[in-house]
């Protein structure tokens, strides 16, 4: 985005990325300074219209201030409040003109609660599609990660923060134990030390390759995220893991907070359970490796799977997001400067 607007960003966003209620809460001075900072911003540029990026908390902040100055809103890629924090919608049907999703089961969730929503297309399909125009092979992945056996690759990929990698790694590195058939490789998340990974698993490890892991792997465990629909796309069978603390009741409030019947990308587009989710006291290394063992080459749940990503695919369409949620804008502010003028 900064090079497409020749002008770099009034705060980076590794300065607003906080995640959970502890870590919004140590950093709500910075939060805060952020949230002045972009208002006076909008008050100073009176700009055409806002476009919000996700982050409700923030945006829905942001949305009121440039409503209040008349100015229009558009929010591209849809806060998840159909998953929790539903009461959201009342304020983005008052803010906000038009909602751009890119996952299409949206679309009726808002349009149910009176907003404006269209389906764009998905980004990560557009990105996925050029990525695996050179598909990577497995002898790429060995030779960045110093392996010399031959065996199958097993995508292990634990997240992207420490808190994730601490929890769901250990389990990811019992299952892949019992499989001497599999060579396990640990995709290494961006800004996370290599060593860090070490007090938890004895398997290689290689830095900023995830999709290309996933993508040449005969098999991948996937932390709960984008990286599952990802690895859905590369057509790569998975099981979905998320540990977190493991507890039941932890489960039980989870349920009782989420209003969906999947977690995972994959399932919530296809509506249909395509690939399996071990979510807290469920991510063992039993119940993983029983998943595991179903979707191994040559077996009925690897075909299954492999025909739900098909599906995935086909609702996800070929319509290119970016451009056609700016098209739409454009559209939609050039309608409205005329019926303000008539």
């Amino acid at each position: 985005m900064a090079e497409a607007a020749a002008t770099g960003p009034l705060i980076h966003y590794r300065r607003m990325a906080y995640m959970g209620f502890s870590e919004v809460l140590r950093h709500l001075p910075q939060v805060f300074a952020n949230l002045r900072v972009a208002r006076e911003a909008v008050s100073r540029e009176q700009p055409s219209c806002v476009i919000l990026v996700d982050y409700p908390s923030f945006n829905l902040k942001l949305a009121a201030h440039a409503r209040s100055l008349g100015i229009p809103v558009y929010w591209y890629i849809a806060p998840k409040v159909w998953a929790w924090k539903e009461y959201r919608v009342k304020s983005i049907r008052r803010l906000v003109r038009r909602v751009f999703s890119i996952l299409p089961f949206e679309v009726d969730f808002f349009r149910r609660h009176g907003i404006d929503a269209r389906y764009v297309g998905n980004p990560s399909l557009e990105e996925i599609d050029a990525r695996l125009i050179s598909r990577p092979t497995p002898d790429e992945i060995r030779q960045a990660a110093g392996v010399t056996s031959r065996l199958p690759l097993l995508a292990l990929v634990p997240g992207s923060r420490k808190g994730e990698i601490r929890n769901n790694l250990p389990i990811m590195q019992a299952v892949a134990a019992l499989h001497p058939e599999l060579q396990p490789i640990v995709a290494g998340a961006p800004g996370i030390d290599p060593e860090f990974y070490r007090q938890f698993t004895s398997f290689p490890v290689v830095d900023n390759m995830s999709f290309r892991l996933m993508a040449a792997a005969e098999a991948a465990l996937v932390t709960s995220g984008t990286a599952t629909l990802e690895c859905a796309l590369a057509a790569t069978p998975q099981v979905v893991c998320y540990r977190a603390n493991g507890s039941r009741i932890s489960y039980a409030i989870m349920k009782r907070l989420i209003h969906t019947r999947y977690v995972s990308l994959p399932n919530l587009i296809a509506d249909a359970p395509v690939i399996p989710e071990m979510l807290l006291h469920h991510c063992n290394v039993a119940e993983v490796n029983d998943r595991l063992t179903d979707i191994l080459p040559g077996t009925a749940g690897r075909q299954k799977q492999l025909e739900g990503y098909t599906e995935i695919r086909r609702r996800l369409g070929t319509t290119r997001a970016a451009s056609t949620a700016a098209a739409e804008i454009i559209d939609d502010l050039t309608n409205l400067h005329k019926s303000q003028k008539s």
